[in-house]
C-alpha cells in the first residue's frame, strides 16, 4: 500500500497543473504556447458537457483510441479504464462480467442482474456478457464510476458502460477495412452512410471475424476458443427541423464459436502433518484419472486440452433488436424518448469434465439454452427554468423482461466406473487398506483386499457388510461397486451413466421506475445537484424439475445413506420431478444522489457526492438452494443440515422455489474529487468510500451455481465465520454491509505536442469484506467461505495503472503520415475465485498493446502493424474447481487438518496476437 501511494504521489507531483497564483497575462501566455486536442464531450449526465465538467467519476473513450487499442468489444476498455475489469468465464457468449472498483457480479447465473449495467444507445443489455460481441463504428464509450440510476433507465450499483455508435451523417461517407493476423485472423468491416434526403440520413455498418481457437484438443485436433461472428447495424436519422430529431436503429448479430475450454492447474494432494506443516504428494484424482485413460495435462499454458469424443463446448447466439429515439425541443423543455425491443437466444454445450474421461456432459444438441426477450420504454423530460439557475429533468422507464432458461446436466459414460473407483478409494482410506482401490478389479474393487477386511472382527460388523457388498462378495450379488449397491436396493442394472437433470425456467420480470436530476446553479461558480428514484420491481418465476437419479433417492432413505455422497453430487428432487408457478418477489426501493461542486477558477472544478444504488434481487436460477427431503443442501453444495431455523424462515420443508430467491444489493457511496482542464493537460482525481449490504455473491461449487447475500454483523461473532461449521455465527444484532470499496482514483489526459497524446490512469481500490460476515437476513455464512472474512474481494486488484502514447507525425510534404501507438496495464495480483482458494490466485500482471502504420491522400487511405498482449503474457481469467475432481483445497487443509484432493482448472486469457490492417475512406 505504502508503494502504491508513493506511486500516486509522484504521479501527482509530476502531473502538478498550473499555479492558481498565476497572473491571467502569464495563464494565456502560457495557453498560447500550449497545444490542446480540444474538450472531450459526454452525455453522462444526460447534458452534452465536456468531461472537465461534470462533477462525477466518468471516463471517456474516444474511438480513435478504440480503434487504436484494437478494441472489437468492451474487453479491450481495460486497457484504458484502470478502475474496469472485463473478463469471460464459461461462456463468451453468456459469462462475462464486468467490475468496477473491484465490485461486480459474476455472470455464469443468468438470475442475476450486473452491478455494472451495460447500455448501447441508451438501450439497457441485460447482463454483462451480451456486450462480448463486435461493437462495430461507435462514437465514444463513457465508463460511469458509481452508483446509478438517476440518470439512466436501468440502475446499477457499481456503475455502468455505456456505448454511444456512430450516427448517420448528411454527407456521403463510407469505410471499409481487413485485417490478418495470427491464429488465422481475418476481420473485415464496412460502413456507409449518407443523406436519403435533406432531411433523412441513413448508416449501414458491417462486421465479420473469423478466427482459429489459441487452445488445441488434442484427441479431436480442432482448435477451441475460436471466433466466428458477424454484425450487420442500420440507422436511420430523421431531422426535419432544428427542433425534432428521430434516430432509428436495428441490428443483428450471430456468434457461432466453441468456447470456454478449461486448463487444468498443477494438482496436488495436501494433507497436514502433526506439527502442523502442510505435507504435498502427487495428486491421487489426476492419477486415478489417467489410469483410467484420462489426459490430464498440467502444464497449463501448454494451451493443449483434451476432450471427450462427441462433445463439445458449443456457443451460439442469436441477437437482434430495434429502438427508436425521439428528441423533440419543445421551447421551455426537451422530451426525449427510447423505445425498444430486444431479443437474445444461446445455445450452450459443455464437456463439463474438461477432459477426455467421459464424466460429466451439458449436451449440445440445443436442449440446453438460453433466452432474453425485453421490451424497454425510457422517456425524459428537461430544460431550465429561473434563468438558467436550474437546470432540471425529470423521467419514467418501463421494462419487461422474459427470461427462458433449459438446462440439462448428465453423468457421462465413464461416469459409473470414476465413481465406484472413488468410493473404492475412500471406503479403502478410511480403513487403512488404499489397496482396496483396484483399477482392475470388480468395479474398481479389489476382492481379495475386500474380502481380508470383510473378515476383520476389527470392523464393525454393519462396516464389514457393506465392504462385502461394494467388493462384490455379497450373496447374489457379485458385480460391487454402485452396481451392488443398486441390485442390494432393488434395482438390479441401474447405472448413472447417461442419469440427468432436465430443468426448466421462466421467469417474467416488469420493472417502472421515476427519477429526477436537478442541477442548482447557486452562483456562477456555485452548483448543487439533487437526483432521486423510485424503483417498482416484480419477478416472476415459472420452473419445472426433472431428473432420473432413482438410486441416489433410494440410498437417501436406506441404511446405505454413507454412500450417498457421489451418487447425489447431480442434486435430486423427491421423486424426480418438481414443479411450480407464480413464485414472486416484490421490491419497492427509493433511491438518490447529492452532489456539490465548486469552480474556484474556470480551469479547476472540485466537487463531493453521497449517494444510494441498488440493483435487484431475484431468483437463482440453480436447483442447489432447493430443499430435497426435508432437508438443505446448504450454501457450500456438500453439508446437509435439518430443514429448521438455522437457515431462517420460508428455507425449511418440501422444495419451493421461494428457497431460490435472494435480496437486492444496495450501496451507499461517498466520492469527493476534482477535476483540472489546462492548455494542453486535464487532471482528473477521486476519492470514493461504498458501502455494499446485501452483496450477491455467486460461486461455482463445482458442480452448481451458489448465491448468497453477503452482509456483516454489528456485534464479534467470536471467530465464528471462519470456521468449519456452517450451523455457528448466526446474528442476533444489527445487520450492516458486507463489503467495503475505498480508494483513489487518478486520469490525466497531455498533449505534449500537437500531435503527441499521452493518457495515465492510476486506481488503487481497497475492495474488502468485513470480519464478522454473515449470510442472508443474519443466517450463518456458509463454511464453504470461510476464507472471506477480512480479505479483498475476487477479481479486485488492489491497485491498476494504465496508458496510452499516441504520436501520429507528418512525414515530409507528400500528405503522409504516420502512426505510432502504444498502451498498457498492470494491475496487481487478485484472486480469481469468488470463494478465495488460495489455489485460484494470479499474480500481478502487465499487458501491452501496439500499433504502427502509415496513411495518406488525406485519410484515405492507411496501413497498420499491431500486435496485442506484445509480450505474450501468460494469466488466469478465472480459475475454479475442476467439477468432480477432488475435495477440499490448501487452506481447508491448514486451517482444518482436513486432507485436500481438489484439482483445479482455469480459463486462460488470450495470448500475444499480431496482424495488419489495411483501411481506406470513400
Amino acid at each position: 500500500m505504502k508503494k502504491a501511494l508513493w506511486l500516486l504521489s509522484s504521479g501527482l507531483i509530476a502531473f502538478t497543473p498550473p499555479a492558481l497564483a498565476q497572473t491571467a497575462e502569464e495563464a494565456a501566455a502560457e495557453r498560447a504556447a500550449t497545444p490542446d486536442q480540444g474538450d472531450i464531450i459526454v452525455t453522462a449526465t444526460r447534458r452534452s458537457q465536456a468531461l472537465s465538467d461534470v462533477p462525477l467519476a466518468v471516463s471517456a473513450i474516444t474511438a480513435d483510441t478504440l480503434q487504436n487499442s484494437g478494441a472489437s468489444d468492451i474487453r479491450q476498455l481495460n486497457q484504458v479504464s484502470p478502475s474496469l475489469l472485463v473478463s469471460s468465464t464459461s461462456s463468451e457468449a453468456g459469462a462475462g462480467v464486468a467490475r468496477i472498483r473491484g465490485v461486480g457480479t459474476v455472470g455464469d447465473n443468468a438470475g442475476l442482474e450486473s452491478s455494472v449495467a451495460v447500455f448501447i444507445d441508451g438501450v439497457y443489455r441485460n447482463r454483462s456478457g451480451v456486450g462480448l460481441t463486435e461493437l462495430g463504428a461507435i462514437d465514444r464509450i463513457e465508463v460511469l464510476r458509481g452508483p446509478q440510476g438517476t440518470l439512466f433507465g436501468r440502475n446499477a450499483s457499481a456503475g455502468l458502460i455505456h456505448v454511444i455508435t456512430a450516427k448517420p451523417k448528411f454527407e456521403h461517407e463510407g469505410t471499409a477495412e481487413l485485417s490478418y493476423g495470427n491464429y488465422d485472423y481475418w476481420r473485415g468491416v464496412l460502413g456507409l452512410t449518407g443523406p436519403i434526403t435533406e432531411t433523412l440520413a441513413f448508416r449501414l455498418d458491417g462486421v465479420y471475424t473469423k478466427r482459429d481457437g489459441f487452445l488445441k484438443d488434442v484427441v479431436s485436433g480442432r482448435d477451441l476458443n475460436n471466433r466466428d461472428r458477424w454484425l450487420a447495424r442500420g440507422q436511420l436519422l430523421y431531422e426535419p427541423s432544428d427542433e425534432l430529431s428521430v434516430r432509428l436503429i436495428g441490428d443483428y448479430s450471430s456468434r457461432n464459436e466453441e468456447c470456454c475450454a478449461g486448463m487444468y492447474l498443477p494438482g496436488r494432494n495436501v494433507s497436514r502433518a502433526p506439527d502442523g506443516s502442510l505435507v504435498f504428494s502427487p495428486s491421487s484424482i489426476a492419477g486415478l484419472q489417467r489410469a483410467l485413460g484420462a489426459t490430464i495435462n498440467e502444464d497449463t499454458y501448454s494451451r493443449r486440452t483434451a476432450i471427450t469424443p462427441g462433445r463439445s463446448y458449443r456457443g451460439d447466439v442469436k441477437d437482434w433488436g430495434l429502438s427508436g429515439e425521439i428528441n423533440y425541443d419543445l421551447g421551455g423543455a426537451q422530451i426525449t424518448s427510447i423505445t425498444a425491443y430486444r431479443d437474445w437466444k444461446y445455445k450452450r454445450g459443455q464437456d463439463a469434465d474438461f477432459n477426455n474421461l467421459d464424466i460429466l456432459v451439458r449436451d449440445d444438441d440445443g436442449s440446453a439454452n438460453q433466452r432474453f426477450q425485453t421490451f424497454t420504454q425510457e422517456l425524459r423530460l428537461q430544460g431550465e427554468a429561473f434563468d438558467g439557475k436550474l437546470d432540471w429533468l425529470v423521467g419514467g422507464y418501463f421494462a419487461n423482461e422474459k427470461l427462458t432458461l433449459n438446462d440439462n446436466l448428465s453423468y457421462g459414460s465413464d461416469y459409473q466406473r470414476y465413481a465406484n473407483c472413488l468410493l473404492a478409494a475412500n471406503v479403502g482410506g478410511s480403513v487403512g487398506r488404499p489397496d482396496l482401490l483396484s483399477v482392475a478389479g470388480t468395479n474398481c474393487f479389489n476382492p481379495a483386499v475386500g474380502g481380508a477386511l470383510a473378515s476383520n472382527p476389527a470392523i464393525p460388523a454393519a462396516n464389514r457388510q457393506v465392504i462385502a457388498l461394494l467388493s462384490g462378495l455379497a450373496p447374489g450379488v457379485p458385480v460391487g461397486g454402485y452396481n451392488a449397491v443398486a441390485a442390494a436396493l432393488g434395482m438390479p442394472g441401474f447405472t448413472f451413466n447417461g442419469v440427468g437433470i432436465r430443468d426448466h425456467y421462466e421467469q417474467t420480470s416488469r420493472n417502472f421506475a421515476f427519477f429526477t436530476h436537478n442541477v442548482f446553479n447557486v452562483t456562477d461558480k456555485l452548483s448543487v445537484t439533487v437526483g432521486a428514484r423510485y424503483t417498482n420491481e416484480r419477478k416472476s418465476l415459472d420452473a419445472s424439475f426433472a431428473d432420473n437419479n432413482s438410486l441416489c433417492r433410494a440410498i437417501s432413505v436406506s441404511p446405505l445413506s454413507a454412500l450417498q455422497q457421489l451418487a447425489c453430487v447431480n442434486p435430486s428432487v423427491p421423486g424426480g420431478v418438481f414443479a411450480q408457478d407464480d413464485a414472486k418477489t416484490k421490491e419497492d426501493k427509493f433511491t438518490y444522489t447529492g452532489v456539490l461542486s465548486y469552480k474556484p477558477i474556470d480551469d479547476l472544478l472540485i466537487y463531493a457526492s453521497y449517494s444510494k444504488g441498488y440493483k435487484a434481487g431475484g431468483f437463482n436460477l440453480d436447483r442447489n438452494g432447493l430443499n430435497r427431503n426435508g432437508r438443505v443442501l446448504y450454501t457450500d453444495g456438500s453439508t446437509l443440515i435439518n430443514g429448521t431455523g438455522a437457515i431462517g424462515a420460508g428455507n425449511a420443508g418440501a422444495p419451493n422455489l421461494l428457497q431460490l430467491t435472494f435480496e437486492p444489493e444496495g450501496v451507499h457511496a461517498t466520492e469527493i474529487g476534482a477535476k483540472y482542464n489546462g492548455r494542453g493537460f486535464d487532471l482528473n482525481v477521486s476519492a470514493f468510500y461504498q458501502v455494499f449490504d446485501n452483496f450477491q455473491l455467486n460461486t461455482f461449487n463445482g458442480v452448481n451455481f451458489v448465491v448468497e447475500n453477503i452482509n456483516a454483523c454489528g456485534a464479534d461473532l467470536g471467530g465464528a465465520p471462519t470456521d468449519n461449521d456452517s450451523t455457528t455465527g448466526a446474528c442476533t444484532g444489527k445487520v450492516k454491509g458486507g463489503v467495503v470499496s475505498k480508494g483513489v482514483e487518478v486520469e490525466a489526459y497531455m498533449t505534449l505536442a500537437p500531435n503527441v497524446h499521452v493518457v495515465q490512469g492510476f486506481t488503487y481500490a481497497d475492495t474488502q469484506y468485513r470480519k464478522n460476515l454473515v449470510g442472508k437476513g443474519g443466517r450463518p455464512l456458509s463454511a464453504a467461505f470461510f476464507q472471506l472474512p477480512g480479505s479483498r474481494v475476487s477479481n479486485s486488484a488492489l491497485y491498476t495503472f494504465t496508458g496510452s502514447l499516441a504520436w501520429t507525425p507528418d512525414i515530409g510534404s507528400s500528405g503522409l503520415g504516420a502512426l505510432f501507438y502504444v498502451d498498457y496495464r498492470y494491475q496487481s495480483g487478485l484472486n480469481t475465485g469468488s470463494d478465495l482458494d488460495i489455489e485460484k490466485r494470479q499474480q500481478g500482471v502487465m499487458v501491452v498493446n501496439a500499433r504502427v502504420g502509415l496513411t495518406g491522400g488525406e485519410g484515405r487511405w492507411g496501413i497498420e502493424f499491431w500486435g496485442q498482449n506484445i509480450f505474450n503474457v501468460n494469466y488466469k481469467q478465472v480459475a475454479f474447481d475442476t467439477p468432480l475432481q477432488g475435495t477440499g483445497t490448501t487452506a481447508q487443509t491448514a486451517a482444518f487438518g482436513v486432507p485436500s484432493t481438489q484439482l483445479f482448472s482455469t480459463f486462460v486469457a488470450e495470448p500475444r496476437a499480431y496482424g495488419v490492417t489495411v483501411r481506406t475512406k470513400f
